[in-house]
């Protein structure tokens, strides 16, 4: 399980690091910005990626909470029917 959570973390670190270089924006958005960086303002472009992916971010991050949240309930319920299930088997 320890190992699980270990490269779950590294992939999650892995995709931020990776992701941290995309350019997706919405027309006006680009309009905006290619009219800031030809200007000379780079810090105002970076700083909409980093908004675009943070949004996008938070999407799959609260996803993935309820995933994780369902299957340890998941095992947790499986535990103890499985209880329930010994128990009656050594009655009988």
């Amino acid at each position: 399980m320890k190992t699980k959570i270990f490269l779950f973390s590294i992939l999650l670190f892995a995709f931020l690091v990776i992701t941290s270089d995309a350019s997706a924006q919405c027309s006006m958005c680009r309009a905006s910005l290619e009219s800031s960086v030809s200007q000379g303002n780079n810090n105002f472009a970076a700083g909409i990626n980093k908004g675009i992916l943070y949004l996008l971010l938070m999407p799959y991050t609260i996803m993935a909470t309820i995933g994780y949240l369902w299957y340890k309930s998941s095992k947790a319920n499986q535990a103890k029917m499985q209880k329930i299930y010994q128990r009656l088997r050594w009655r009988a």
